[in-house]
Parts: structure tokens; sequence; C-alpha cells
């Protein structure tokens, strides 16, 4: 394979998903495969070797010198730090001599690029962490004890990303030992990896809102494209139902006032996008783990009353709307076609706000991913609430 052909590869692994990476992947060699999988980031080249059967995994990862760390990866769930760790290229004694450390680092250099040194005791706990510039500044005879960091900052390998974003966004390190909770030295993770990572799964929310997977990217084939979205149309067809349903309910008082059908569509989609702004700002509480427990009921509280206020504010235009809409359509009672439009508005926003906040609380409190499907679950209650109070207010007052 051709150094042209091999990055054409390697371009269409990074811009599909998983299984279609596998796919593209399965007809070339293990060294090919090996020579692919080793310019990905270690928690994709991790993800993409999964797809493999498990007698391939094995002789795929014999293939690189990165291969065992690929393969110990799979031991740590998803979403954790031990899925990006990869081999720390310099570990020595705390004893050892500077002078023999610069000598063994020389063919390393050839092939990683070092900027810590790790320093471990006789049991392999990390003690301390030497800058490998430091290193040509130290007398040759002076040992690594003398000039290494110690206690230094460490991840361990079960650290979910969120988690771990949280510890070192103010430390800014190019790279970050990996211990156990022992402080047994197991590898090492990049900074920009893991930013990576955790910039891959955000941009992955927005589509996980309205049913997208995350697996999904631009140059997934139509295929599996419709086999990501198409189950969650079909529920967003069913709830599209319900939210019907609540209007056929009432259709005799929209036949006896059809300027109601006017502003269902303007009560719906107010609804629709306050409770949207409510999970945004949610969903964004969750992810940086802003969200503790107890506190589901004060953001719903929050929302509630935002809700209300945005929603007596709007509901004031929307009333003089309908009231000259009423006024000039000769309807009987215009003034209380202006109080219902005014109150169903100001209601219904009010309840979207909780929906808002409550819907990603609800599946994260079921253990399911808060961003799954919930704009679909959210449209749905806000458009049975708006409606269903719009029209049966207009149905017991006038109607």
């Amino acid at each position: 394979m051709t150094d042209s052909s091999l990055q054409t590869l390697i371009d269409k692994v990074r811009a599909t998903d998983l299984k279609s990476a596998a796919s593209a992947l399965e007809a070339h060699s293990d060294q090919e495969i090996a020579l692919v999988l080793a310019a990905l980031s270690p928690g994709q080249a991790v993800e993409v070797l999964e797809e493999f059967p498990l007698h391939r995994r094995a002789t795929i990862a014999a293939e690189a010198a990165a291969g065992p760390d690929w393969l110990e990866g799979h031991r740590y769930p998803e979403r954790t730090v031990g899925r990006l760790m990869e081999r720390a290229p310099a570990v020595f004694p705390e004893r050892a001599r500077i002078g023999e450390v610069v000598e063994t680092l020389r063919d390393v250099l050839k092939t990683r690029q070092v900027v810590y040194v790790f320093c471990i005791d006789q049991a392999r706990r990390l003690t301390g962490v030497v800058a490998f510039r430091e290193l040509l500044f130290s007398p040759r005879e002076s040992t690594l004890e003398s000039v290494m960091v110690r206690g230094p900052f460490a991840l361990q390998p079960g650290t979910f990303l969120p988690d771990a974003m949280r510890e070192v966004v103010t430390r800014h390190y190019p790279v970050y030992p990996v211990c156990q909770t022992d402080g047994t030295l197991l590898g090492q993770v990049k900074g920009q990896v893991l930013f990576e990572q955790q910039a891959f799964e955000i941009s992955a929310q927005a589509g996980a809102m309205v049913g997208v997977d995350s697996e999904e990217r631009l140059n997934t084939p139509w295929q599996r494209s419709m086999k990501f979205r198409h189950p969650w149309l079909q529920l967003n067809l069913l709830t599209a139902f319900v939210a019907g349903a609540v209007v056929g309910v009432f259709e005799s008082t929209v036949d006896k006032i059809v300027l109601l059908a006017v502003f269902i569509p303007v009560l719906s989609g107010q609804c629709s996008n306050t409770g949207c702004q409510a999970l945004a700002v949610t969903l964004r509480g969750i992810t940086l783990n802003e969200v503790v427990p107890g506190d589901a009921l004060r953001l719903m509280a929050k929302e509630a009353w935002l809700g209300f206020l945005n929603g007596a504010l709007v509901g004031l235009v929307a009333a003089a709307a309908m009231y000259v809409l009423a006024i000039r359509k000769n309807e009987a009672e215009p003034f209380m076609l202006t109080l219902i439009t005014f109150g169903a508005m100001t209601l219904s926003c009010m309840v979207s706000g909780i929906a808002g906040a409550g819907v990603p609380l609800m599946l994260k409190r079921l253990g399911a991913d808060p961003a799954t499907a919930s704009s679909i679950f959210l449209t749905t209650a806000t458009d049975v609430v708006s409606m269903g109070l719009f029209l049966g207010m207009a149905a017991w007052l006038i109607a």
C-alpha cells in the first residue's frame, strides 16, 4: 500500500462510524490495519478494534508496537480515561542516574515524543515527574530523585471523561500519568486526546437529542444512517399521533371557533422553544456535572418560574394578536378568546420549562443517556399540554 492510499484510508476511517470503519478495513492485511489504527487516537483505535472478531484483534494488535495498549483498553468501560491510555515511553526508577536516562532515551526519541519522565519506586508506584528538558540542565551523576517533582497529579483509568476534564481543565499539562488507586503507574494519556474525545462527546449530544446515534458521521453509508435514524422517527410519529389525538378530542370546539386553529401552531412553537431552552441548559449542567443530588426540584422550580415570566410576556403579544383577529373575524367573545390565549400561553410555557429540565433529569435517574431523544419526548409533552390547555379552556369557557 502506497503512502497516499494509506492516508486516504486513514481519512476515510476517521470520518465514518465504527462499524463502517471496520468494514472498510476488513479486506486489508493485519499490518495495514495496524498502521491505520496507529494514526488514530487511542480511544478510537480501541473502539474500531472492538468491531473485529476476537481472534483477529490479537493478530492486528501484534503488528504494532501500540498493540498491547489497544487490547488493554478493552478492560475499561467506554468514555473512561483507560480507553484513551497509552504506554508511557519514559519510565525509570527514581534512583536512576540522569546520564543513564538520557542515553536510554536517545533511541526512544526516534519513535516517540517524550514530555515527562515518570519516576517509580520498587513497587512501580509513581513517586515523581521530571520534565525532559530538566534532564539536559542537570548533572549527569545526579539521580532522578534529586530533581523530580514529588507527588504529581495523576488520573485513574476508571475515571469518566467529564470527571477527568474537570480535574485537568485548570492544569493544561500536555501529558497526564494514569495510575491505579494505590499509585501503581499504568500508562499515560495526552491532554490533547482528552479534549478531542470530550469535544466529540459534546458534538454528539445535539444529535442524540433528536435520535441521531452518536456513532453516525458525515461519511456513514446511507444504509447505516437509515438504521440509526428510522426507529426514532417511528417513535416521533407515534408521539405526534398522541398530540393529534388531543386536537381530535376538541374537534367540535375547533369547528365552532375556527380562529383557534390559527393559534395552535403559534402556541405549540413557542412552548417547544421554551422547553428546548430549559433542556439545553440542563443538559449542559449534567455534562459539566454541575447537577448534584437533590438539585432536581430546585432546577425545575427555577425553569417553571422562568417559563411563567416568559410565557406571560409573549402571552401579552399573542393575546393582543388574538383580540385584533377576533374583532376582524366578528367572533362572539373576542375578550374571552384574548384571556384564553394569554392564560394558555403562560401556563403552557411554565409547564414546558418544567418538562425541559425534568426530561433529561428523569432519563439520567433511569440510567439512560440524558440527551437520548430528549427533544422528541419534550416536544410531545409540550404539544399535548399546550394544545390541551388552549382548546380545553376554549371548550370550557366559550363553546
